[in-house]
């Protein structure tokens, strides 16, 4: 038995503050050289309606018959703060159908923290999705679209977020899952107010990993979907599907007090103190989350404070695989040190953890169907199982959950997912009502 498997619940948060870029340069020195599209998004003020494209230019795409862009639009924190977050849109060629295509939002999964760790800044990025840990993958990180040439050939407008921080200005709330899910919504927005694409209000979200958590916790925002007055009303979404998906609500109980905050807080710090890939996700959540309540939580209510600083600067300047190199190659073994022997502030840092994950008592807006992997030992499927449970527990929802076949894991899972997904979602855009997901939970 792995390390992760003995412990599902707080294993969820190894897959696993807005403040100016000028300001993050100022403490953690320059800031890391983004392209040149994305040094011009860094002066923009995050102003106007939900969705309205700030900035757009457009890019090449390999796919036959189709045309994309870069852009940068306004989105919002799980606070309701206005962010500027960044993506890659790919369309269809040619008049659009009466009503308009089907919108794909793409929530990709863990690249970093800094902000140039979003996916539309590698340099070719409206491609096919790069399986960056199999064999064929093509860079270090998680870019691309998912399906990209069978959504072009089906007729559907594919556009993927980098959420906030990552290529806008901001810090990134990394697996702040309601905060992720804001920046998918507010893409399908967003690409409904470019004339080219010939976007319609139908919808379907999808993700994986970290996306994977964006997705379910999107599902779950009814209201924000709903919202009047952005730049693109009466998002319709029809279906959710979800890869891997984490889900930090289910690792504890539904509420907190003292004692329970104060041993969730310690389970997580010696269970994450095991390696450093793993110490590495962890501080990076607690990171994201410090930035979503600036105001009530501090680094170094967990972290000693050189720890606190030297965590602070790494995740500000590099992306996920150099940030764990950095870790282990600049304090080896003694990585753990890095945190208080006597952790501040419990109750507030876990009542916050429960809050930034996916909503779990409110029933999703559309069918929910989620591909795991039988040898994930990254996100252990009991996640998803637990957060099906709870769903199904809600009169009207309905969440599907397969377990995909062969032995896939973490990483395998969002090409094995394909053959899958596919008809699911044509399914959805054509109208026809989904299998109930919840029959014998």
């Amino acid at each position: 038995m792995t390390f992760i498997s003995r412990f599902p619940k707080l294993a969820l948060l190894a897959a696993v503050a807005l403040s100016p870029a000028a300001a993050l340069a100022d403490d953690f020195g320059p800031a890391p050289a983004v392209p040149v599209f994305y040094q011009s998004v860094q002066k923009l003020k995050p102003a106007g309606r939900l969705g309205q494209v700030l900035k757009r230019e457009r890019i090449a795409t390999p796919v036959a018959g189709a045309e994309a862009w870069r852009i940068a639009y306004v989105s919002s924190d799980l606070n309701d703060r206005l962010t500027i977050s960044t993506a890659v849109v790919v369309a269809p060629e040619g008049k659009a159908p009466k009503g308009g295509r089907p919108v794909v939002t793409w929530s990709h999964g863990t690249t970093g923290t800094a902000v140039n760790c979003g996916p539309s800044e590698i340099e070719n990025p409206a491609k096919p999705l790069n399986l960056y840990f199999r064999v064929g993958g093509d860079s270090w990180t998680d870019y691309g679209l998912p399906a990209l040439a069978a959504f072009i050939k089906a007729g559907y407008v594919v556009v993927a977020t980098d959420y906030q921080g990552l290529g806008g200005p901001g810090r990134h709330q990394y697996t702040v899952s309601r905060t992720n899910a804001r920046d998918a919504i507010n893409a399908a927005r967003a690409v409904g107010s470019i004339k080219e694409t010939g976007a319609g209000t139908k919808a379907v979200a999808i993700g994986w990993s970290q996306g994977g958590g964006s997705t379910i916790a999107a599902a779950g925002l009814p209201d924000y979907i709903g919202k009047t007055g952005t730049a693109r009303d009466g998002i319709d979404f029809v279906g959710f599907v979800a890869m891997a998906p984490v889900d930090v609500s289910v690792m504890g109980p539904d509420t907190y007090d003292q004692a329970s905050a104060a041993q969730m807080i310690g389970g997580i710090a010696k269970t994450f103190s095991g390696n450093v890939f793993n110490f590495a996700h962890f501080a990076m959540f607690l990171w994201g989350i410090e930035a979503a309540y600036p105001d009530k939580l501090k680094y170094t209510d967990i972290f000693t404070a050189d720890g606190a600083k030297a965590l602070d600067e790494i995740f500000a300047n590099k992306c996920v695989h150099a940030a764990s190199d950095t870790i282990g190659y600049t304090f080896g073994k003694d990585f753990a040190k890095l945190m208080r022997s006597d952790p501040q502030n419990e109750l507030a840092w876990a009542q916050a953890i429960q809050n930034v994950s996916v909503p779990n008592d409110v029933k999703p807006v559309a069918p929910v169907m989620i591909y795991f992997g039988d040898n994930d030992t990254t996100l252990p499927p009991i996640q998803s199982e637990l957060y099906r449970k709870k769903m199904c527990a809600i009169a009207g929802a309905n969440v599907g959950r397969m377990q995909l076949p062969g032995t896939q894991d973490h990483f395998s899972t969002p090409g094995v997912s394909e053959q899958f997904y596919l008809p699911w979602i044509a399914d959805r855009f054509a109208g026809k009502p989904a299998p109930d997901g919840c029959v014998g939970n």
